[in-house]
């Protein structure tokens, strides 16, 4: 038992941590038209589609239409976007 833990253990060890990846995107909402630019944080695979999947409903709950998702990227480029992404910053 003490063999299988520490093997465990090894591999949990040997697996390197997943990056954070956060997502820029453009949205809109109708009657009267709204536009806003944000930036979420992706779980799952660092790509635009998965960005896409999971920002999607969020958004529909509150009324909005994801338009595109501009791009992914790391924890580096959070402070470069916080000023644009404004109330929309880790909204979703």
């Amino acid at each position: 038992m003490k063999r299988i833990l520490f093997a465990l253990g090894l591999v949990a060890l040997a697996v390197p941590a997943q990056a954070a990846c956060y997502a820029d995107y453009k949205a809109k909402k109708d009657d009267p038209l709204r536009l806003a630019y944000g930036v979420t944080q992706v779980s799952g695979d660092c790509t635009k589609k998965s960005a896409a999947n999971g920002l999607r409903p969020k958004l529909a709950a509150d009324g909005w239409t994801l338009l595109n998702i501009v791009g992914t990227f790391e924890e580096s480029g959070l402070e470069q976007r916080k000023g644009a992404a404004g109330d929309f910053f880790l909204r979703y």
